[in-house]
């Protein structure tokens, strides 16, 4: 038996978006187009649907449904998602089945480089909320038949559509599988983006560092892709999750693949510095002042007592109260608009900062640590990861107010077992050192090596085949 017009109506729960037009097709023959207003082009369904069916013959339908790709069901829910995905609905008289042909609202921002991962050199691509868009992004850059693209619907109510992309030969087909059921096995009544996908699949809830990477850069998706990682892309998202990943994934940046070799090193060192410095520098401070005065030369140890005399609060609280301050600053920035923000971030730093050393609530030397800490803290290439580091160093300020540097060195402990404890898909968190898996998992680590040395068959031209030494001993 067809559905009818009421039961489809009932579905939709009497919406008054939905729109029926009733047709008298050739040979006297009547239909019903059935569409939501909200989310279909009209358009598409007068010129390509309406025109053309109303010139089709009853027994034509047939060639023109096949012609259109339009879909045949009796199935009411799915005659429903159809509607409320942008599909018009033909419902025939006397006829069991419903055509369903897509004719979709598009509405959608221009592709643009992200402002949270903004670079020097190389593509200026992001990803924007549609996800055929952001599959047509990648393919774009992967033509190969390896690329792979699985779809699921995740959310009760929303119907999310989410797609997990790899590439066939380079993922590791257990990993693959892996993610697969965990996708399967979400159940949410709501999805919007891929920050709650990322949730349900981590491993470790209560670990302060991330644990899939988050980027809306296309060719920073695409580069994972193509060393045997997962994209997981979510409809009416910008950002797209990769996964399995590692601790050392995070301090990788596309500016270090689109410079030579030697300047992409250079950087990629200087971030793994900051990674030690943003966790650990505020409790250096509070180490020396409070236990370990003797390390710092007369000079300079003369300096930060006398920057000390007039404040009454232990360094402890100084850096806690400077670390707070510094995020208010930080979302007050974020959230008020672009104008306005840099006169908080320059002018309000600046007489915050002034106004507390003069009046002797802050030393001199705490404004400097905590600067460098936040400094440090934003050379991570992704906020995230740097945001973790700063939440770091709040356990290890109090290890120093309390025990000096063996509290540090304890804390620096606890942190790097807990990296090499935890996993993401099965894969260590910290490897290759977590565990240590050899020199040639090395590569691509502290040093971001040539493109003929780290490329698989990647050769020379010709006249640079012989090494350095032999052109050395030649000349």
């Amino acid at each position: 038996m067809a559905v009818s017009y009421a039961q489809i109506k009932e579905y939709l729960s009497d919406s008054e978006d939905l729109k029926a037009q009733s047709l008298i097709l050739p040979n006297a023959a009547a239909c019903t187009i059935l569409y939501l207003e909200s989310m279909a082009n009209l358009e598409i369904i007068q010129s390509f649907i309406i025109q053309p069916l109303l010139e089709t013959p009853y027994h034509n339908i047939e060639q023109f449904a096949a012609a259109t790709g339009a879909q045949k069901s009796s199935d009411l829910e799915l005659i429903g998602h159809s509607l409320l995905d942008g599909y018009c609905v033909i419902r025939l008289e006397n006829h069991e089945n419903v055509y369903m042909i897509s004719a979709a609202q598009s509405y959608g921002r221009s592709i643009d480089e992200p402002m949270a991962e903004q670079i020097i050199k190389g593509s200026h691509e992001g990803f924007v909320e549609s996800l055929s868009t952001n599959l047509y992004l990648l393919r774009y850059r992967i033509k190969s038949p390896q690329f792979k693209v699985r779809y699921f619907t995740i959310g009760t109510l929303t119907n999310t559509k989410v797609a997990m992309v790899y590439m066939e030969k380079l993922a590791d087909p257990n990993i693959v599988m892996e993610c697969e059921n965990r996708l399967k096995s979400i159940n949410l009544t709501q999805l919007y983006s891929t920050g709650e996908i990322d949730e349900m699949l981590e491993e470790h809830p209560l670990s302060p560092f991330p644990q899939s990477l988050n980027t809306e850069r296309t060719d920073r998706a695409v580069s994972y892709l193509m060393e045997g990682k997962i994209n997981i892309l979510v409809d009416g998202s910008a950002t797209v999750l990769v996964l399995p990943i590692t601790f050392f994934s995070f301090y990788q940046s596309p500016d270090d693949y689109n410079s030579r070799w030697i300047i992409g090193s250079f950087y990629r060192l200087v971030r793994m510095i900051s990674f030690i410095l943003a966790i650990s520098l505020p409790a250096i401070y509070i180490a020396i002042v409070s236990y370990h005065s003797e390390v710092l030369p007369p000079g300079i140890l003369y300096s930060v007592k006398v920057s000390l005399t007039y404040v009454p609060f232990p360094p402890i609280v100084e850096a806690i109260a400077m670390q707070v301050i510094l995020e208010l600053l930080k979302e007050a920035a974020i959230r008020l608009p672009s104008p306005i923000s840099q006169t908080i971030g320059i002018v309000g730093g600046l007489v915050i900062g002034t106004a507390v050393v003069e009046a002797h609530l802050v030393s001199h030397t705490m404004i400097v640590v905590i600067g460098l800490t936040a400094i440090a803290s934003f050379a991570a290439p992704l906020n995230e990861f740097g945001t973790s580091l700063r939440i770091l160093g709040f356990p290890t300020m109090f290890a120093a107010a309390l025990f000096g540097f063996f509290g540090i060195s304890v804390m620096m402990m606890v942190i790097f077992i807990h990296l090499c404890k935890i996993e993401t898909l099965g894969v260590p968190y910290f490897a290759p050192f977590g565990p240590f898996h050899g020199k040639d998992s090395m590569k691509d680590i502290f040093l971001r090596l040539p493109v003929w040395k780290s490329q698989k068959n990647a050769q020379l031209p010709g006249p640079y085949k012989q090494s350095f030494t032999q052109r050395w001993k030649r000349h």
